[in-house]
């Protein structure tokens, strides 16, 4: 995997670098007597999933307040049994929000829908079966899934340690360039981030009993990356 190029700066008559950290940099004194080297690197890791987390929901055609919530609770009841169906387990079906409201898609409507959402965990190479089998029994509003491994304070402990070993690493190179001995580690902060991903609903109407059943989508599972910055300062003898 490739590494971010490194800023690296001596300390000797300039003010610290700027560098978004958890906590606040310290305050150096600039002197002959105490001199500094201060270096930020960031590293990334990137792995194959072990978890996908899929969205599944559905929402009704606006009717009177109870056929909403009857043909909802029928699309509800249906979604479970199909997802149950497709060997997913209770444990790994989680509600995510449910309600009954007003179809304000057109002024002075007095008409309702039923919305429902949950999250599913299933294995990648299961998302497109598990959500092909809840479209099927009426989730028309799915399709966003969510990437991840089982240990992610692992994946993250990857991701620093990569971090630190290229901070040290060069500031090892920018002391033995400069001529000086690199010494005492002074002084370091981290920061950890995760990519951000568009995470598109499909909307899609359920398929029709009668319909030809068409085959589920092809769905090429995302990495699940990590992405540290350290931040090192250390003290030239």
């Amino acid at each position: 995997m490739s590494h971010r190029a490194l800023v690296a700066t001596l300390l000797f008559a300039a003010s610290m670098p700027a560098f978004t950290q958890q906590a606040a940099q310290p305050q150096f004194t600039i002197s002959p007597a105490n001199r500094t080297l201060s270096v930020t690197a960031t590293e990334s890791v990137s792995v194959e999933p072990e978890v996908a987390v899929l969205h599944i929901g559905f929402e009704t055609q606006p009717a009177d307040a109870k056929t909403a919530y009857a043909q909802g609770a029928q699309t509800s009841n249906a979604i479970i049994a199909a997802l149950r169906q497709a060997g997913v387990a209770e444990s790994d079906i989680r509600s995510e929000s449910q309600y009954l409201d007003r179809d304000y898609t057109v002024p002075k409507s007095h008409k309702f829908k039923l919305t429902q959402q949950w999250t599913v965990k299933t294995t990648p190479a299961h998302a497109a079966e598990v959500l092909d089998a809840a479209v099927t029994a009426g989730a028309n509003s799915s399709g966003a899934i969510d990437w991840t491994v089982r240990d992610e304070a692992a994946l993250n402990e990857q991701a620093l340690d990569k971090a630190a070993a290229r901070a040290r690493a060069n500031a090892a190179v920018l002391a033995k360039g400069m001529d000086v001995r690199l010494g005492s580690l002074l002084f370091t902060s981290n920061q950890l981030s995760a990519p951000n991903f568009p995470r598109p609903m499909m909307r899609a109407l359920a398929m029709a009993g009668s319909a030809e059943a068409a085959p589920p989508l092809a769905i090429e599972p995302q990495k699940v990356s990590r992405e540290a910055s350290v931040y090192a300062v250390f003290a030239i003898e």
